[in-house]
């Protein structure tokens, strides 16, 4: 048995005794494999083995692995993404994790419209207030997101954060379960074309937590397939 295949099985399993502990359904929650600097040989390995989510931090080099794997999976952008790659992320890519200003949302609409192609989306919060993440601040998000709900080609879909780093996990359940309160009062507007459905939070180090307070997408990088090279 293949490090990548072990690996996989222990993620999922992980995931499931979380959910159960909490009262929710192993089904209610995705995980993702993260894929930045991974050889081409153990995605395909990874999706041989059932995973259907490959996160991409990178347009150029999503744009380039989709072309040689194909769409049997979902790709999804977890990365920044600047404004004038919008053109090629509404083509490429399933969701979008990482919207946190206006103007890349403005981008995103009049690129999804060009090719009549809505474009899922989470908005990026950051809770930290750290100013090495990106992500709007979590007193912004509201409003923003109101203001996102009359862009016709968005599809808004939920939350995402990069929490920030402890070397206890239970250090950061406080930003886990604030992502969540805050999923909770934005559904509560009930905007158009908003669902709210998704959490994606939490990684390697984390997404046992995040699973208990609420997460539906976890992102998994090295535990699936090791340190980066």
């Amino acid at each position: 048995m293949s490090d990548v295949r072990d690996n996989i099985r222990i993620v999922r399993e992980t995931i499931a005794e979380a959910a159960l502990r909490t009262g929710r359904k192993p089904s209610d929650v995705r995980f993702m494999a993260v894929t930045k600097t991974v050889d081409d040989d153990r995605i395909m390995e990874a999706i041989d083995c059932g995973v259907d989510i490959i996160g991409e931090n990178y347009v150029q080099e999503a744009r380039r692995k989709i072309d040689k794997m194909g769409k049997s999976v979902e790709w999804h952008l977890i990365g920044y993404l600047q404004s004038n790659k919008a053109k090629y992320a509404v083509r490429l890519f399933d969701m979008i994790h990482s919207v946190d200003r206006m103007s890349l949302a403005r981008e995103l609409d009049r690129r999804a419209r060009a090719v009549d192609r809505p474009v899922k989306i989470l908005i990026e919060v950051n809770l930290s207030g750290e100013t090495t993440k990106s992500g709007a601040p979590r007193e912004d998000v509201p409003g923003f997101i109101g203001e996102l709900s009359m862009l016709d080609h968005l599809s808004i879909q939920g939350l995402m954060t990069m929490a920030p780093w402890f070397d206890d996990p239970e250090d950061v359940r406080p930003f886990f379960r604030m992502l969540r309160e805050l999923r909770d009062e934005i559904a509560r507007a009930n905007f158009p074309r908003v669902e709210m459905s998704e959490l994606s939070m939490g990684m390697t180090a984390d997404y046992e937590v995040a699973v208990e307070e609420g997460a539906t997408i976890v992102r998994i990088g090295r535990k699936i397939f090791g340190e980066r090279l």
